[in-house]
């Protein structure tokens, strides 16, 4: 099944990048205000298509596709939950920090996760239990989270937004280390860079939804590292009415006492 899926997103983001090359895409606004192209809905009829082909028992729910109630997707045990770009603002600005993202939920957590990079060309992938990998034109190998040589007083390489303001997420931030920022795109590519090594940490506030986290949540778990709300508590998934999630944090090295860098907030019911 990881072969098949990672096989689709990356047909996915190819065809996104000839879109993208060819400026050939209309942009459009969401009753939210965020924005949504044509690519993005061609990308998720694909994958759409592609996943009720291979595995047409398991139902598909895309962030651009209609959504089923509630009363109806939460009777799924399992289902393939897929952002077709995420970062589409980054797809519009045309800074290549956009990608594919597709998970397996199984009883309202993610077992399976590929994050397909088109611009550069990079594959992640990971199942439950079997470790994460990433895929390039170099070919494939294992990823890890970084593991610090002294985690309590190391410098800590933070992935932080380009296009979002900083100092919300730096105010979170109560550590007299040093922050090395880490200037990334979209949150799944933030936490892909988490889960190879290349930063350490990540907290987004504001709105996501469910399929912004499920897939790099796997990769990130299983290179060593967690997925967790600002309160360092699980996320959970297909569990409400609403399919937002609350702010969330990517952490790296379990070593590190991250309850001791980021200021936690009390709960905010979904």
């Amino acid at each position: 099944m990881l072969d098949i899926v990672a096989s689709i997103a990356r047909e996915a983001g190819e065809q996104i990048m000839r879109l993208y090359e060819r400026r050939d895409y209309s942009t459009y606004e969401k009753p939210d205000e965020s924005p949504v192209t044509s690519a993005d809905i061609a990308a998720s009829e694909l994958i759409i298509e592609r996943l009720r082909q291979e595995f047409p028992d398991i139902p598909v729910l895309s962030e651009e596709s209609e959504h089923e109630n509630f009363q109806q997707r939460r009777q799924w045990q399992r289902y393939f939950l897929i952002d077709p770009i995420d970062g589409t603002q980054e797809f519009i600005s045309r800074s290549g920090d956009f990608a594919v993202n597709i998970a397996l939920v199984e009883h309202n957590q993610p077992t399976l996760g590929v994050i397909f990079w088109p611009a550069g060309n990079s594959l992640y992938a990971a199942r439950k239990g079997e470790g994460a990998s990433k895929t390039t034109a170099s070919g494939s190998e294992p990823i890890r989270v970084r593991a610090m040589s002294d985690p309590q007083n190391d410098p800590i390489v933070i992935a932080i937004s380009r296009r979002q303001a900083r100092g919300p997420v730096l105010k979170r931030i109560q550590t007299q280390r040093e922050l090395q920022p880490l200037p990334a795109g979209s949150c799944s590519l933030k936490a892909c860079f988490i889960a190879e090594g290349k930063a350490d940490c990540f907290l987004r506030l504001g709105p996501t939804g469910e399929w912004d986290t499920a897939a790099a949540e796997v990769i990130v778990s299983e290179a060593g590292g967690s997925l967790v709300n600002e309160n360092f508590e699980p996320i959970t998934y297909n569990k409400t009415v609403s399919l937002l999630n609350p702010n969330f944090m990517v952490l790296g090295d379990p070593r590190v006492d991250w309850e001791q860098v980021f200021i936690a907030r009390p709960p905010r019911f979904r």
